[in-house]
């Protein structure tokens, strides 16, 4: 009976994808450097809204995935290209102390949790596509979307376990070596960025030949 609805190899294979893809170690430093303004209570707020926005979004596009792109016209190398657009200009916000110089200060750290924490750097073209595959490589339909689901709902519990606990990171790095971790990851994010662009670039060409 439970094989009818549920793929205990699909859930294994698409959890490991999707978990690697998304890294939420390597996203922790951003994280922090994003919401060094913020209070504790605003940095375990924000965790938790990025931990959603990123599976609201992934989710979405592993249920109606096909559906959407196909109705809109948009491509997946399409989506890989402004979500890298996206992170190159919050890198070089990061790099250029923009985000310091803001009039509201309170609208940058707030968002910070949707855009581009949740969503471009956790669920990126990367993750949604993986999700969107492992669907379409189940026997059934329903078999593809139950073990996905529960494979994303595990896979943001270590997400949401790892930005949750980096606050006492925070507390023992301080604000001063937070500062300086922004200039740096203000160049690897914006190295990210063009990677993602590249890719997209390619893949782009290979769909036109």
């Amino acid at each position: 009976m439970l094989d009818s609805v549920f793929d205990p190899t699909l859930f294994a294979t698409a959890f490991t994808t999707v978990l690697v893809i998304q890294d939420p170690l390597g996203a922790i430093p951003i994280f922090l450097s994003l919401t060094s303004r913020q209070t504790d209570r605003e940095r375990r707020s924000s965790a938790r809204q990025a931990t959603l926005v990123s599976f609201a979004v992934i989710f979405v596009f592993a249920v109606f995935g096909r559906y959407i792109l196909k109705f809109l016209g948009i491509t997946v190398p399409a989506l890989q290209i402004s979500g890298g657009l996206l992170l190159l200009l919050v890198a070089l916000e990061l790099l250029t102390d923009r985000a310091d110089e803001s009039p509201d200060p309170d609208a940058v750290t707030a968002n910070a949790a949707l855009v581009p924490l949740g969503t471009p750097l956790l669920a990126g073209p990367g993750a949604i596509v993986a999700a969107m595959v492992a669907v379409e490589s189940a026997a059934t339909p329903v078999v593809g979307w139950v073990s996905v689901v529960l494979a994303l709902l595990a896979t943001h519990v270590v997400i949401w376990l790892a930005l949750r606990f980096s606050l006492t990171l925070h507390r023992v790095l301080g604000d001063s070596a937070i500062r300086v971790l922004t200039r740096i990851l203000g160049l690897l994010l914006a190295a990210i960025a063009v990677q993602m662009i590249a890719d997209g670039v390619l893949a782009y060409i290979a769909v036109l030949l």
